[in-house]
């Protein structure tokens, strides 16, 4: 007699505890990243936890009225909306109202002051080449002190002569000269004791360039050419006048100046003092930054740096810019990132910046390096807008309609228990087992999902979580129905599960690829709430494969061998008797020949 071979079926039926130790594992594990995160519920969406929601008009600048239109308008909101989501804002929403309005919603629980900082900083981003720069306000006077200079003026010396000299360590990069970040530039003019050098005349139209305020508290004086240039006067009592401590005069620093132009502008150094700045026209704008990341360097001391990406347009207008401040002293050998008119960050060049690609670092956290390298990626938007009206929104409505959400998928989840207690008894066991196991997961994976991506629960995520109540369902049935048949030809069930599952798997795996496909394109094509319950719902259409195939399937396995389910009780669901089972299949024999013998005479 030949033993039977041992195959794929065989194997799994008899090790299905494999399978469900490692869903175990998981879920423990999952559990564990979940209250050791200190993240125990959901990140909750602006109609659920309340936020803030930003009104913000576009404004025409002079003469440019025709450039308000949708299509520039469209361009912006795709900009704020990636800056809100890069400052790791989920679920905001950034929508137009009107034909010259931007609705920004930022959930609760998230930065919404930075988020508004970088979202109501709507203005166009630039880089400057700086020509001219010292403290404002009151510390611009006399020597500095050493708070200014950060306690050593001679260390300051040194700074300023290692501007002019350092060259990059590692290929292109620029360098921030003290602390820069977003919104703290560093402090050119503290960090030099002598006056500065010689001005871009280009900048100015002038023939004797600018100096910039020395140690001992005197002014820069750009003189006009010898035609009398107006626009360098202009500028000259601007700059003499501009008093940075003061907002109303930030607010109107450089207000008008045309990208061609140069301008003055406000900003901050490393300890928090207002700096003013004569800057040179626009060389490069900040639609031709491709990409900026945060990065930690690793190879150097540099620590959190920020990396640029050009254009092909914006690397040659860069190594350009970068070739002639390479050749200047301090600290016309800087250039200031320029965001709605004020100094985000002013790093030095040692050497000309080619190959498209450049590095800021200083002492950068992280916050400041992330902070920096979004304003560089989503800086420049088509238009200027101003910051309309800012309201706190109350979760009251949508608390209530999550509690009517609620209630509607408890009373659907019943309806499904009640169904599966009545057609497949004993198999509801592991039904709602399973739907229990697939609902465990989804909860806490939704848990950790908020602290790594920002993801964020809102009314329509939960409509997606409500659906895939079915989807599970129905792949419970679909598996339960092969068995069925399997039993109606007349199998045992232990074989009759085994059977079963290659047909139920393929099924299974098309239905859920289906409703994959269709959230995947749902989430593409889509912007918002709607993206929410795209993501939801492709999420439980991933976790019923997992439990399908580590929890379901072996835990009928282990239940096809206690004597409830195999004996076919009719209360098992089982029953081959309710279920109409053919008789076992035996093959017919044929009748067998009569022995050949001696043929009779007489029939012959």
């Amino acid at each position: 007699m030949v033993a039977p071979k041992k195959g794929k079926n065989a194997s799994a039926q008899s090790k299905p505890g494999r399978s469900l130790a490692l869903i175990l594992i998981a879920i423990v594990a999952l559990t564990g990243g979940m209250f050791a995160s200190g993240h125990t519920t959901p990140r909750l969406g602006i109609d659920l936890a309340g936020g803030t929601s930003i009104t913000l008009r576009a404004v025409p600048e002079a003469g440019q009225e025709s450039a308000i239109n949708k299509t520039n308008m469209d361009t912006a909101v795709e900009i704020m909306n990636r800056r809100v989501n890069g400052l790791g804002v989920s679920e905001a929403e950034v929508q137009t109202q009107g034909d010259r309005n931007i609705i920004v919603n930022i959930p609760k629980g998230t930065n919404s002051k930075e988020a508004r900082e970088q979202v109501g900083t709507t203005a166009k981003l630039y880089f400057r080449p700086v020509l001219a720069t010292e403290l404002s306000g009151a510390n611009a006077t006399g020597s500095p002190s050493p708070s200014e200079t950060g306690g050593a003026s001679d260390k300051a010396t040194d700074k300023a002569t290692d501007k002019a000299t350092e060259k990059a360590t590692d290929g292109d990069k620029a360098t921030d000269g003290d602390k820069p970040s977003s919104g703290t530039p560093s402090d050119p003019a503290s960090a030099s004791a002598t006056t500065q050098g010689r001005a871009v005349s280009d900048a100015l139209k002038a023939d004797p360039s600018p100096s910039a305020k020395s140690s001992d508290g005197a002014s820069p004086s750009p003189s006009a050419s010898a035609s009398g240039d107006d626009a360098t006067a202009k500028l000259q009592q601007q700059y003499a006048a501009l008093d940075c401590t003061d907002a109303n005069a930030r607010a109107k620093a450089g207000k008008g100046a045309k990208p061609g132009d140069s301008t003055v502008a406000c900003g901050q150094n490393a300890q928090g003092q207002w700096q003013k700045y004569i800057l040179g026209p626009a060389a490069v704008d900040g639609t031709e930054v491709d990409k900026a990341d945060a990065v930690y360097n690793t190879q150097t001391a540099a620590g959190w740096t920020v990396t640029m990406k050009f254009t092909d347009k914006g690397s040659k207008k860069f190594a350009d810019i970068t070739g002639q401040l390479a050749q200047k002293q301090s600290p016309q050998n800087q250039f200031a990132i320029v965001l709605d008119n004020e100094v985000v960050s002013d790093p030095y060049v040692s050497q000309e910046l080619t190959g498209g690609n450049a590095e800021i670092s200083g002492s950068f956290d992280q916050e400041e390096a992330q902070s920096l390298a979004n304003m560089l990626s989503y800086g420049a938007l088509p238009l200027t807008f101003k910051e309309d009206s800012v309201t706190t929104v109350t979760a009251a409505l949508g608390g209530e309609q999550l509690h009517a959400g609620l209630i509607a998928g408890a009373i659907g989840l019943a309806l499904v228990v009640l169904y599966l207690l009545f057609y497949y008894r004993g198999l509801s066991f592991i039904a709602v087992c399973s739907l229990l196991v697939s609902a465990g997961l989804t909860y806490v994976i939704m848990a950790l999902l908020g602290p790594t991506i920002g993801f964020a629960l809102n009314l329509p995520a939960v409509c997606g979580a409500i659906v895939a109540i079915g989807i599970t369902a129905d792949s419970f049935i679909v598996y339960f129905e092969r068995v069925r048949d399997e039993i109606r030809e007349g199998r045992t069930l232990r074989p009759a599960v085994e059977r079963a599952w290659p047909r139920a798997r393929r099924t299974i795996l098309v239905s859920d690829f289906v409703s994959f496909l269709a959230a995947a394109v749902l989430f593409i094509v889509t912007v918002g709430k709607v993206q929410g319950f795209a993501f939801t719902l492709g999420l439980t259409t991933l976790l019923d494969v997992v439990v399908v195939f580590l929890f379901t399937k072996p835990l009928l396995t282990l239940m096809a061998r206690r004597k409830f389910f195999a004996s076919g009780h009719k209360w098992s669901g089982l029953d081959p008797k309710a279920l109409g089972a053919k008789p076992p299949l035996r093959r017919t024999r044929r009748p067998s020949r009569p022995a050949a013998g001696p043929v009779d005479p007489k029939e012959a």
